[in-house]
């Protein structure tokens, strides 16, 4: 079963003008710290500091990026390593996450259990929670479970997202019932309706839980900091951070960290841009019953 409902026409029409018109600052104010993050990483050492400060560079270099590699490569470990554990440990935490998102929001809207309510109350309530007030609990669930020092420390504290559970069930609440039932009628398992039936149908939601849950693994530190002490076993985002910080309060540091923060957005900005029609999608059909 397909959603027949679509976000915009399909061909451009001369009347949209007026629409492009009234969106257009909107989407400039929007785009300006893109802007802002692209042209401050090309910027040389002479504009970094200039007063007053420069909104778009005059003389694009690459001076940043050659002294953040320059630095990247006197270090103990190769960047690669560290790339390689951050491609790793996000992929991972994307694909549980989905899992994990998609099963629970299956049993909480078409199953009937005891605390059912409560678990969904619980669930809305942990979306006011930013990551700074549970990393104490974090450390010591990490701790009791024996994961310190471990790679699947990077990958379990992000498995539960509040935020991508409540957006699933929404989208499974629109799933007739009866089309379910059909499915279990053919002898169909509840493993069988979730991945044959209910996932393929909730693939716009699905591809919102993966962007916001490949840009926390993605950006992530606390596991490197908090977690880890094996240097081998550390993420490219915690590297990007070492190498930027012992020269961050001088001018070529400030160079250094931009193209660092560059470096660490464009990865968001490729999946963004891939998958941005899914992500309009949610938004339009999260609250259609």
């Amino acid at each position: 079963m397909k959603c027949c409902i679509k976000i915009g026409p399909e061909r451009f029409h001369a009347d949209q003008i007026k629409f492009f018109i009234m969106i257009s600052p909107f989407a400039a104010v929007m785009l300006l710290p893109i802007i802002y993050v692209v042209f401050h990483a090309f910027k040389p050492v002479d504009e970094l500091f200039a007063f007053p400060p420069r909104f778009i560079t005059l003389r694009p270099s690459l001076e940043n990026f050659t002294r953040l590699l320059h630095t990247a490569n006197s270090s103990n470990y190769p960047a690669a390593l560290y790339i390689f554990n951050s491609i790793l440990s996000t992929l991972l935490t994307v694909v549980a996450t989905l899992l994990i998102s998609a099963s629970a929001g299956y049993v909480l809207s078409k199953k009937e259990f005891k605390g059912k309510r409560l678990i969904m109350n619980m669930n809305q309530a942990a979306l006011m929670f930013v990551p700074v007030a549970v990393a104490v609990p974090r450390y010591m669930i990490i701790k009791g479970l024996g994961l310190m020092d471990s790679f699947l420390s990077h990958i379990f504290p992000l498995l539960a997202m509040p935020v991508g559970l409540f957006l699933v069930k929404q989208f499974i609440d629109q799933v007739p019932s009866s089309l379910l039932e059909a499915a279990r009628i053919d002898g169909c398992s509840d493993y069988g309706v979730l991945f044959r039936i209910v996932m393929p149908i909730i693939k716009p939601a699905l591809a919102t839980v993966a962007i916001l849950s490949f840009q926390s693994a993605w950006n992530s530190v606390e596991a490197s900091q908090m977690f880890i002490e094996n240097e081998k076993l550390k993420t490219f985002a915690y590297y990007m951070t070492t190498v930027t910080s012992p020269s961050g309060s001088s001018v070529a540091g400030q160079g250094m960290a931009a193209a660092a923060v560059l470096i660490m957005v464009v990865p968001n900005i490729i999946l963004f841009i891939i998958m941005q029609s899914r992500v309009m999608n949610t938004v339009a059909h999260s609250g259609i019953k």
